[in-house]
């Protein structure tokens, strides 16, 4: 729904995504590194849940018919009465990037034997939200924003989400540390099915 409010500041042009979404990956980055994939893949589904009855119930209310003494039901549809073509990209995007981030912390834990988590969750943010922008922006504001704006949008947000996602680190590192002492938990996704179909396989 954020992604949909189109934002300049200055020389950059953003959408107001940009203030939630890399919490997602964080919270992504968090979940993969303590209790492995199949634990941030239920996870992310359980996300896209949320979002979908969310949208549902919204388009829903924005349905009723209004009562005529109450002034703000334009503005309400404005918000809630989301086009199919942007519920749909969104729902989408947020799979595929959300997956890709968590593929990606995963295979690489394994291939760094446990090391260099910082590097980690730089990398997977960038792959996820790259995968995130490719997908949602051309589907849900292709023909609304002008296509050559497009590419500028998409390079914008996932430079900034990853800046987000670095000066987020120092937190993030120790919220990891204190979270594997405390859980007495650090997964190693050996011998794993990445399918992301098999939601129950934890």
């Amino acid at each position: 729904m954020l992604e949909t409010k189109q934002v300049t500041l200055g020389p950059l042009e953003l959408t107001a995504g940009l203030i939630v979404f890399p919490v997602s990956y964080i919270i992504n980055d968090c979940l993969v590194e303590v209790w492995g994939y199949r634990r941030a893949r239920l996870v992310i589904w359980l996300g896209f849940l949320m979002n979908f009855l969310f949208v549902i119930f919204g388009l829903a209310a924005d349905a009723l018919p209004a009562a005529p003494y109450w002034k703000g039901d334009e503005g309400f549809h404005a918000i809630f009465g989301l086009a199919p073509r942007i519920a749909g990209a969104s729902f989408l995007a947020f799979l595929v990037g959300s997956l890709l981030n968590a593929y990606v912390m995963s295979r690489m834990k394994l291939l760094q034997g446990g090391r260099h988590f910082s590097l980690r969750a730089i990398v997977s943010t960038v792959v996820g939200e790259t995968a995130d922008s490719l997908v949602f922006f051309p589907l849900a504001l292709g023909g609304v924003v002008p296509w050559n704006v497009l590419p500028a949008i998409m390079l914008t947000q996932v430079m900034l989400k990853t800046i987000y996602e670095i000066v987020a680190l120092p937190v993030t590192v120790h919220v990891v540390r204190r979270l594997k002492r405390l859980e007495g938990a650090d997964a190693y996704d050996e011998h794993i099915s990445y399918n992301i179909w098999k939601i129950f396989d934890l």
